[in-house]
């Protein structure tokens, strides 16, 4: 019996010695920036998305998290250039300017790793699927909506964020598209701002002071929304329709400052990245489509709370 366990032993650790090791893959995670909000979410979808997948094919995978303090393209392409070099199998990046990411993706592919974008495309770079919003329905979607809560009346500005994003550059055209159905509302300018709540905030203070007749923002992201306190004027009296649905911004639902949030899926933006890069990678299939479309979630003052508990799990403290 002793002889019978010492060999079923040495099978055991021999067999163990020469199994095939198990598969293992970094994807680099490469967002606009490390404060936002709805990169954090994005980071715990694909690092969630690592686990489910590792599980579900007994594979290894590592999130490699390389995105910059604060926006910058610049170090945004220097990072999937250093993913390459230390060998991640594939890169998802949130384009900050697709000009002068589209090199950066273009030589990544040319040297075998596989690139996926998320919530803003370089769609002239071989990444081989975007994920996200479509940018001109979104833009559509905000204008639609406002005008309806102004019943077709008034006067809009649209609060743009970055210039030179081409997310933002599409939003933009959509809801310029979309007012055209809208003769009694006119746009009386697109503003532009870094992209912190606090030049946000300022540049919605300085317009209104400049154009006391606004009576509706289309803002195609939330921007002021995650600073306290940013919207001077009393609740109803001037709409406002928002992108995005972070914590901070559920409070300006809830006091009546804005009517509507589109909340886009930021959890899902690194955890379908991942999924598609690990498609590609491991399984060798490519997407039915180069756009995987994800629509833009409703919250209303009627569904905030049930909204809010989403960012229990995407945002764990």
């Amino acid at each position: 019996m002793k002889i019978f366990l010492t060999f079923a032993l040495l099978v055991a650790t021999l067999s163990s010695a020469f199994a095939a090791p198990k598969a293992s893959y970094t994807i680099g995670l490469v967002a606009k920036s490390q404060g936002n909000p709805v990169f954090q979410a994005a980071r715990v979808g694909a690092e969630q998305a690592a686990k489910d997948l590792g599980a579900k094919y007994d594979i290894a995978i590592k999130i490699d998290w390389r995105t910059p303090n604060e926006e910058d393209a610049q170090k945004q392409a220097d990072a999937i250039e250093q993913l390459v070099n230390a060998g991640a199998n594939g890169i998802a990046v949130s384009c900050s300017d697709a000009n002068k990411l589209t090199d950066a993706i273009n030589s990544a592919v040319k040297n075998g790793v596989p690139v996926a974008t998320f919530d803003s495309d370089a769609p002239a770079s071989k990444r081989f699927v975007t994920f996200g919003v479509d940018d001109l329905k979104c833009g559509e979607q905000v204008m639609d909506e406002l005008a309806k809560i102004m019943r077709g009346k008034g006067v809009v500005a649209i609060l743009a964020g970055n210039q030179t994003a081409p997310n933002l550059q599409k939003r933009v055209q959509g809801v310029r598209l979309a007012a055209k159905k809208y003769p009694g509302i006119s746009i009386i300018e697109t503003y532009y701002h870094k992209e912190t709540p606090q030049d946000a905030a300022a540049k919605v203070e300085q317009v209104m002071q400049a154009y006391p007749q606004i009576t509706g923002w289309a803002m195609i992201g939330g921007w002021p929304l995650f600073t306290d306190h940013a919207l001077k004027w009393e609740p109803g009296t001037v709409k406002c329709v928002a992108v995005d649905a972070l914590p901070p911004e559920l409070a300006y639902l809830r006091s009546g400052h804005v009517q509507l949030l589109l909340a886009q899926q930021c959890y899902e933006w690194g955890y379908r990245s991942t999924e598609h890069l690990i498609n590609k990678i491991h399984l060798k299939k490519d997407p039915t489509s180069v756009k995987d479309v994800s629509p833009l979630v409703p919250v209303t003052k009627a569904n905030v709370d049930a909204f809010a508990k989403n960012w229990e799990k995407w945002l764990p403290k």
